[in-house]
C-alpha cells in the first residue's frame, strides 16, 4: 500500500475512532462546472476493513483505472447510490443546491440498505441528523469520498458519451460538457439544446439570449 493510500485509509479510520463510528458514508460529485449535462452525485459505504491501493481522487486516475475501480467499488460496497441531477434542476435551484439535493437523495437511498454512523463529504453540508464532516479536497483525503468520486465521474462520463451520439456536433464525448473552444464554437454556430445546456451558466446564459434554441434535432 503506497503512502498516499495509507493516508486515505488512515483518515477514515481516525474518524471512526473520534466519532465512535463503524460505517462511514462518503459523498462526492462530478460535473459541477460544465456548461452542459447533469451533475453526478454519489455516496458510498465501504466495509470498515476494506483497502485498495489504487482508490484515489478520480481526477488523479486514468479513465481505464477509474472504470476498473468503478466495478470493484460497486461489488465490494456495503451500499452505494449515484444520482444524476438534471439540467432543469440546476437552472432552477442553482448548481450548489442541485449538488446538495443529489447527495441527499443518495443518502436517503443508501439508508434503505445500510446503517450510516458518520458522513464525510467533499466540502458539502447536508440536511441530516447524522454527524457530518465537510472538508475541502475530500476526494484526496478520505477513501470513502474518493470511492464516491469515482462512481460519480464514471457515471457522468458515460452519460455524456451517450449524449454525444445524439448531438455529435457538440463533441460531448471529448469535452464532457465543459466550455472548450470547440464546444463554445458549436453553441455559437448551432445554438443550444434545451434540457442539455445549462442556461444559468455563463457564457451560455448571455449567448442564448441572442440565439434561437436548436431546431435541428
Amino acid at each position: 500500500m503506497n503512502k498516499e493510500h495509507r493516508d486515505l485509509v488512515a483518515f477514515d479510520n481516525e474518524q471512526r475512532r473520534i466519532h465512535n463510528a463503524t460505517f462511514i458514508a462518503g459523498f462526492d460529485e462530478a460535473g459541477r462546472g460544465p456548461l452542459a449535462g447533469p451533475v453526478s452525485t454519489a455516496g458510498v459505504v465501504l466495509p470498515p476493513d476494506y483497502k485498495n491501493d489504487l482508490i484515489n481522487d478520480s481526477k488523479k486516475l486514468t479513465d481505464k483505472q477509474r472504470r476498473k475501480l468503478y466495478e470493484e467499488i460497486k461489488e465490494v460496497a456495503l451500499a452505494y447510490y449515484v444520482c444524476l441531477v438534471p439540467v432543469e434542476t440546476i437552472d432552477t435551484v442553482n448548481i450548489l443546491e442541485a449538488d446538495r439535493l443529489g447527495m441527499e437523495t443518495c443518502l436517503m437511498e443508501i439508508q434503505k440498505k445500510q446503517k450510516v454512523d458518520f458522513i464525510i463529504t467533499d466540502y458539502m453540508t447536508l440536511h441530516t441528523d447524522i454527524d457530518l464532516l465537510s472538508i475541502p479536497k475530500g476526494d484526496a483525503t478520505s477513501i470513502a469520498v474518493a470511492a464516491a468520486s469515482i462512481l460519480a465521474k464514471v457515471t457522468r462520463d458515460d452519460y455524456m458519451i451517450q449524449l454525444d451520439k445524439q448531438y455529435p456536433i457538440y463533441h460531448f464525448a471529448k469535452n464532457k460538457g465543459y466550455g472548450t473552444k470547440d464546444h463554445l464554437l458549436a453553441i455559437e454556430n448551432y445554438g443550444y439544446v434545451e434540457g442539455v445546456h445549462r442556461l444559468s451558466f455563463e457564457p451560455v446564459k448571455s449567448m442564448h439570449l441572442g440565439i434561437e434554441q436548436l431546431k435541428l434535432f
